[in-house]
């Protein structure tokens, strides 16, 4: 237990240059707190304690604003960075260095007692707001931007953007629009419209501008 506290302590010096000192990280950083208090709830889960375990996890959510089921499985070097209103659903897997920002939730889609919330690989990193929902997968080494809505599978080293979250970038390359049998990188066809409206849009301003030289030209 003490040795995960001093893990969590060390993530947050790592990750966060705000810190100036342990006692700070383990008095004023409410994603430690949550932490501490998930292990126990989540033993206490295991153990079959699960209204008592409920009960922590409750009082957990109210000192610090972050809901994670105790039945949810965290790996270490979870960083869960200012927190309020991250939310962390029961059948939900992090894995290990994984950074989280407030107000991601990591959701689930079914009324069914089966798997349904998402399982992040190692080394993922959600922005502030983002939504990952249902039970998806998101590779190792990812990211997923501010806000994004992530309804299907991310693959390794990847990043992701947009409402649906769409991959944009994978292993450090920019997603083209060219046609594979891959799943995860189909195109958006609705964000592919609105840039050709965009693209288009500027070819008929250019077009105007052009006339209007004409015409001056032509009274002058």
């Amino acid at each position: 237990m003490f040795d995960a506290l001093r893990r969590d302590i060390r993530t947050v010096f790592e990750r966060d240059p705000a810190l100036r000192s342990r006692l700070e990280a383990l008095l004023c950083y409410p994603g430690v707190h949550a932490l501490a208090f998930h292990r126990v709830a989540h033993r206490l889960w295991g153990a079959g304690w699960v209204a008592t375990a409920r009960v922590l996890s409750h009082f957990s959510r109210f000192l610090t604003g972050i809901e994670i089921h105790p039945a949810a499985r965290l790996g270490p070097g979870l960083f869960i960075d200012h927190g309020m209103g991250v939310v962390i659903g029961e059948t939900a897997e992090v894995g290990e260095n994984v950074t989280l920002y407030q107000g991601v939730s990591l959701a689930g889609t079914s009324l069914k007692r089966e798997k349904r919330h998402p399982t992040l690989g190692d080394n993922v990193v959600v922005g502030a707001g983002a939504k990952v929902i249902g039970a998806i997968r998101i590779g190792d080494n990812s990211r997923i931007g501010a806000g994004s809505v992530v309804v299907r599978d991310v693959p390794p080293n990847a990043v992701v953007v947009g409402v649906p979250g769409r991959v944009t970038y994978k292993d450090g390359q920019r997603v083209t629009e060219g046609i594979d049998l891959n799943q995860t990188d189909l195109p958006d066809p609705v964000s592919r419209t609105i840039e050709q409206l965009v693209e288009r849009i500027r070819a008929l301003e250019a077009d105007v501008e052009t006339l209007r030289k004409n015409l001056k030209e032509d009274h002058s």
